[in-house]
């Protein structure tokens, strides 16, 4: 996690002391592990796969992805610490052991963090799944933009189902949502990262973040702590690490007004728009809404 955090220049005089405290966020993904940098992070948990109350992750994904977005860094000393190391986390499961899962279950959880978001003063989602079939996904589409448009910052990966085009998974697909692609694998020809447009001709990813070799937090106590995984579903928690340290400076930003800070602050990589979106995440920009 040391490499995104200097990538996007995630560091104190960057931040200023913030790191996200008093903003929630949910993490849809194959659940979380009590690792020793998440223990009293966690405000809630809840199980669409086998139902179960206490937290738990077979899968190690969704751990992962926690660690990169508010891990505190203490069974390293610091060395892989998260990018909102002081944000509150929301823990969903729609993925199996194997991290197959079914759309309705996402759907549910939309429904679900509706129901829940004052209670745990959820502000950001983050969904670092999407289904890679060629089916119908308007109602799982529709569904997270019911999210979005009552307020929420909903974060989706783009999938790594590059280079080719169209290859944008669902929901990040979605024209209202804020997806995000991998910088380090948006290569044009090679890179995996996904890449628009999507069916309905809308350009994506919006933005990229490091995704490739990112360390962060492992799911089960062994002879390490922590373990790398690549893709666009590392990258994901980058921006929404990001937008958790934003919402803390300043929590009266809308979803809209994010993305659009997003935009006017990111740095031009030189891909095209269906490769990069506006260019690369640069955290300073971001906090700042200006180009430094």
């Amino acid at each position: 996690m040391n490499r995104a955090r200097l990538e996007i220049h995630c560091d104190e005089t960057a931040l200023d002391g913030i790191t996200g405290k008093g903003v929630g966020v949910a993490v849809l993904d194959t659940g979380i592990y009590i690792h020793e940098d998440l223990k009293g992070k966690i405000l809630g948990f809840k199980d669409f796969v086998h139902g179960k109350k206490l937290p738990y992750d077979d899968n190690g994904h969704g751990t992962h992805v926690a660690g990169i977005i508010g891990g505190n860094g203490r069974a390293s000393r610091g060395r892989y610490c998260g990018i909102a190391p002081g944000c509150s986390l929301i823990p969903i499961k729609v993925l199996d052991e194997k991290g197959n899962g079914k759309k309705e279950s996402v759907i549910h959880a939309m429904d679900w963090i509706e129901k829940n978001r004052e209670k745990y003063n959820i502000r950001v989602v983050n969904i670092s799944v999407g289904s890679t079939t060629q089916g119908e996904n308007q109602d799982l589409i529709e569904a997270v933009e019911h999210i979005w448009d009552i307020g929420l910052v909903v974060v989706a990966a783009a999938g790594n189902l590059g280079p080719k085009r169209g290859s944008i998974t669902a929901p990040g697909c979605s024209r209202k949502v804020i997806t995000v692609g991998a910088s380090d694998m948006v290569m044009e020809n090679q890179g995996i990262s996904g890449r628009g447009p999507t069916r309905e001709c809308i350009s994506k990813p919006d933005i990229v973040a490091p995704g490739n070799g990112i360390i962060s937090c492992a799911y089960k106590a062994g002879v390490s702590s922590y373990a790398a995984k690549s893709g666009t579903s590392m990258s994901t928690p980058v921006v929404t690490g990001g937008i958790a340290l934003l919402l803390e400076k300043e929590p009266g930003l809308t979803n809209l007004e994010i993305k659009k800070r997003l935009r006017d602050t990111a740095k031009d990589l030189g891909y095209a728009h269906n490769l990069q979106g506006w260019g690369f995440f640069h955290l300073p920009s971001f906090l700042s809404g200006k180009i430094i």
